[in-house]
């Protein structure tokens, strides 16, 4: 059970309630702080001083001034109007954790928004109810404003209470108008009160929810790219050198030093290290810790960010008791930066990743093993070997290299200009996403293609010891990806090895 309340949620829960549908509850000490703000807002409506978005319109209208009568109308409106989305629909994952995200916000009690707001979102995370949202159309800027609304229009509704202004979910498996679906979960929809609409949908949260995933997913990513490294390095017969202590210590960055630490660890007791004749390794082996380590500083430095982010008030304005302040929380220029820069870091992950892949199938370079590790050399040309594994990683650092483009200083103006810089944060943190998704795969390459390397220096050489962790490695690649001679599918062993990636099944 998740309980939230604003300030402590962590990437962890999020991916506990966004993929295994953990239970949610919502601290009660949150309570007290919500009804406040809720109360504050009707304090407001009863007098003549204009506040944004309470009592006024939105965007360039924010100089319309807005009757107490038509508050609950103007919420409504927001919701249809901006409920605009285009594109291929975001996965189920991102939609939950974006449910989950901006209810801690709302816990926070800065919003205005009534508990039961907070508590709805909560019972469609617990019912397993999670509304179609499409995947194109925010600048992440006034917020993830057409995602948050296409959220919106499910427990959303007004006095018509159309079927067809309902949006679409999904009640567990089953895809139903939004309507039907909260009727199928016992969930009352709710007829959206002053500043309510704002509070819903203002602040990055999509943005938020892929970055979220993303960032977790790239830790797990990097963590299987070392044990990648660490088999790639026994299988050239790679030197030792490049990893001693003394070496990281003299930099003193501190993911060098960590990596290079774990590819020592993995690699204790082989007999296949420092076997070469080679006096040097190519920079993709000898530079691991460099590479990797500075990878992961950079997703220890984004993780920083993105966990304040998700315990953020994100909408405009917040209320602090007496005080209404307008500002621009809701502004992602920090997630478009720092997704940008995950982009990056694990787009040179797939990158060194694919060198490795690379070294291990050409003759010149892989000290003595078959070109494109044909099982036996007599037969090269009628077997083809593992040579078009390379070339769909290699396709793939390519598609990631587009992607990694930074889309953080694109920025068109909207609104009439009253929104004149945008952050583009939801492309950032989709690409983040994809890309994250890409080198998961380049690394299930290297360690097929790692594993089979081992394999022929086993036929090559008898009594090979590996590594204290590169023998847990190979055996669990072994596990699901037999040794196959011949030429074969070898798509299947493949996915099987990505598939166990995914599970953390390879260590």
């Amino acid at each position: 059970m998740i309980k939230i309340n604003g300030n402590t949620l962590s990437l962890e829960e999020i991916i506990r309630v966004s993929r295994s549908n953990e239970k949610v509850i919502l601290d009660s000490r949150c309570i007290p702080l919500i009804d406040r703000s809720a109360q504050q807002v009707q304090k407001i409506l009863q007098g003549n001083k204009p506040i944004y978005g309470i009592n006024t319109g939105f965007g360039i209208f924010s100089n319309k001034p807005i009757s107490i009568q038509d508050s609950q109308k103007l919420n409504r409106n927001l919701i249809l109007s901006h409920a605009i989305g285009c594109g291929d629909l975001l996965p189920r994952e991102v939609i939950r954790a974006a449910i989950l995200i901006r209810a801690n916000t709302l816990a926070k009690g800065f919003s205005g928004a009534r508990l039961i707001i907070i508590e709805t979102l909560i019972s469609m995370l617990n019912a397993d109810l999670t509304p179609v949202v499409k995947s194109q159309g925010s600048l992440g800027s006034s917020g993830d404003l057409c995602m948050l609304s296409q959220l919106a229009l499910v427990f959303t509704n007004d006095n018509k209470d159309l079927e067809e202004e309902s949006g679409k979910a999904w009640l567990k498996d089953e895809l139903l108008s939004g309507k039907l679906a909260m009727q199928k979960a016992g969930i009352q929809r709710i007829e959206l009160g002053a500043k309510e609409g704002l509070a819903i949908i203002n602040g990055a949260t999509f943005s938020a929810a892929l970055a979220s995933i993303a960032l977790w997913d790239a830790l797990n990513c990097l963590s299987s790219a070392n044990s990648a490294a660490s088999i790639s390095l026994e299988a050239i017969q790679g030197r030792s050198s490049a990893f001693d202590p003394r070496l990281q210590l003299a930099r003193g960055l501190p993911g060098q030093i960590k990596i290079a630490q774990e590819i020592v660890e993995n690699t204790a007791g082989s007999s296949l290290i420092d076997h070469g004749n080679q006096v040097q390794d190519p920079y993709s082996l000898r530079c691991v810790p460099q590479v990797h380590g500075a990878i992961l500083d950079a997703l220890n430095s984004i993780k920083e960010i993105v966990q304040k982010e998700i315990n953020a008030a994100t909408d405009n304005p917040l209320i602090f008791e007496e005080d209404v302040i307008s500002g621009g929380n809701f502004h992602g220029e920090s997630l478009a930066l720092n997704m940008d820069f995950l982009s990056i870091a694990i787009t040179e992950l797939s990158a060194i990743s694919e060198r490795r892949i690379f070294l291990l199938l050409d003759e010149n370079l892989n000290n003595g093993l078959p070109p494109m590790l044909v099982d036996e050399i007599k037969k090269a040309g009628l077997n083809s070997g593992v040579m078009i594994p390379q070339y769909t990683a290699a396709s793939l650092v390519l598609e990631n290299r587009t992607l990694s483009t930074p889309d953080s200083v694109q920025s068109l103006p909207t609104s009439a200009n009253q929104e004149d810089h945008n952050a583009n944060a939801l492309t950032a943190a989709k690409h983040a996403y994809e890309i994250v998704k890409n080198t998961f795969f380049v690394i299930a390459i290297e360690l097929f293609i790692a594993a089979r390397a081992i394999e022929i220096r086993m036929k090559q050489t008898s009594k090979i010891k590996l590594g204290h962790g590169t023998q847990k490695i190979y055996q669990a690649i072994r596990d699901v990806s037999p040794y196959h001679s011949e030429d074969t599918l070898w798509i299947n062993d493949i996915d099987q090895i990505h598939k166990a990636l995914l599970k953390l099944e390879i260590p």
